[in-house]
C-alpha cells in the first residue's frame, strides 16, 4: 500500500505486490494517489512521477484511488474483470466517494439480503445477531432494542476510556466534522482515518460477496448503511488500538501511520476472512452463479422461467 507523503517508488520496491492474495484469501488493500492507471496487455500499469509499476490485477481485491488519480476505460475493465473492487476516496483516504462492482455477478445473495431486510421479523433477528456479535458474553433475549443500544453505548464508552488510560492519551468525546478536519484532536483524527479504512474494506467485502451496501439493518437511509453496520462489528477491536497507539506516538503523518498500522493489524486478525464468514452467517444466500455470462431467469409467480431463450409458442 502506498501512502501520501511517501515515495511510491520506495514503497513499490519494498513490497512485492505479486505476493498479495485474492480477496477471499485475506488481502487488505492498495492505496494510490497522483497516479495514472492504464491497461498493459492483460495487466494494468500504474504511472507515478517517481516511477512505474505493473499492478497484479488478478491478485488485487481492493484498490483505493486517492486524489490525483486517473484511470483509463480499459484499465477499469481489466480490473473489474478480475474482481478487483475500485473505491474512489478523498485525501488521506478519509472519505469514500464512489465504488465499482465487486467480483460477484449473481444477484442471489442480494435477493436474500433484500428479503431479510424487508420483513420486520427477520430484520429484527439480524439486528439482534449483529449486536450479539459485539458481546462475547451474549445478550439476554428479553432486552428491547433501546436497552441493547444502551448497553452498546456503555461498551463503546468503556473501550475509549480503557485505551485512553493504556496509552496516556486524553479523551473527551468523539468529534468528526468534515469541514473542520484540521481543528480535530490528534486522537479524533486517528480514529477518523482508521474508520475510513475500515469502511472501505467493509464496502469492498460487501460488494465482492454480492450484497448491497445500501440495505442496512441497524443503520438506515443512506447508500452506505450496511457498510456502517458491518464496520461497527469490528471497530473497537480493529481501529481503536491502532488509533490510540499512533496518537500517543510523537511525529508527523499521523493519518499515514494509522493506515499502515491498521493494514498490518487487519492482516494479523485475518479480518477479511472474518468479514466474509460473518456476512454469510448473518445473511446466508445461494452461492454465486458459476457462469457469470449466462442470462438470468425470468420471474414468474408459478416458478422462474428460463432466460435467454425465445418463448414464442408459449402464449397459447
Amino acid at each position: 500500500m502506498t501512502e501520501p507523503g511517501m515515495s511510491n517508488a520506495i514503497i513499490w520496491q519494498r513490497q512485492n505486490l505479486r505476493e498479495l492474495p485474492k480477496f477471499r484469501d485475506g488481502t487488505t488493500y492498495l492505496y494510490l494517489d497522483h497516479t495514472r492507471l492504464e491497461q498493459d496487455g492483460r495487466g494494468v500499469r500504474a504511472y507515478h512521477p517517481e516511477g512505474m509499476v505493473t499492478l497484479p490485477a488478478a491478485s488485487l481485491s481492493v484498490l483505493l484511488l486517492g486524489p490525483g488519480c486517473s484511470v483509463s476505460h480499459e484499465a477499469v475493465k481489466a480490473l473489474s474483470d478480475t474482481g478487483c473492487s475500485l473505491l474512489w476516496v478523498g485525501e488521506e483516504g478519509v472519505r469514500l466517494y464512489a465504488s465499482g462492482l465487486g467480483e460477484t455477478r449473481s444477484a442471489a445473495r442480494l435477493q436474500r439480503q433484500a428479503l431479510l431486510w424487508a420483513n420486520p421479523q427477520s430484520r429484527l433477528r439480524v439486528v439482534r445477531q449483529m449486536y450479539a456479535m459485539r458481546f462475547p458474553e451474549g445478550l439476554p433475549d428479553d432486552l428491547t432494542l433501546a436497552q441493547i443500544r444502551g448497553r452498546e453505548g456503555a461498551r463503546v464508552r468503556d473501550a475509549y476510556a480503557r485505551y485512553s488510560r493504556a496509552h496516556g492519551v486524553k479523551w473527551d468525546t468523539r468529534q468528526y466534522k468534515q469541514q473542520d478536519w484540521h481543528r480535530a484532536t490528534p486522537v479524533n483524527k486517528a480514529v477518523s482515518a482508521g474508520n475510513a479504512c475500515l469502511y472501505g474494506l467493509a464496502h469492498a467485502a460487501i460488494l465482492s460477496m454480492g450484497y448491497s451496501p445500501a440495505l442496512g439493518f441497524i443503520h438506515t437511509g443512506k447508500m452506505l448503511s450496511f457498510v456502517y453496520d458491518v464496520a461497527d462489528l469490528y471497530k473497537l477491536e480493529v481501529v481503536l488500538p491502532v488509533a490510540f497507539r499512533e496518537a500517543a506516538t510523537p511525529g508527523d503523518d499521523l493519518e499515514r501511520r494509522v493506515r499502515k498500522g491498521l493494514r498490518d493489524h487487519m492482516t494479523k486478525l485475518h479480518l477479511l476472512e472474518r468479514m466474509t464468514a460473518d456476512l454469510l452467517h448473518l445473511l446466508g444466500g445461494d452461492d454465486p452463479d458459476p457462469d457469470a455470462t449466462a442470462p438470468g431467469d425470468l420471474w414468474d409467480p408459478e416458478g422462474h422461467a428460463v432466460g435467454g431463450v425465445n418463448h414464442a409458442g408459449h402464449d397459447s
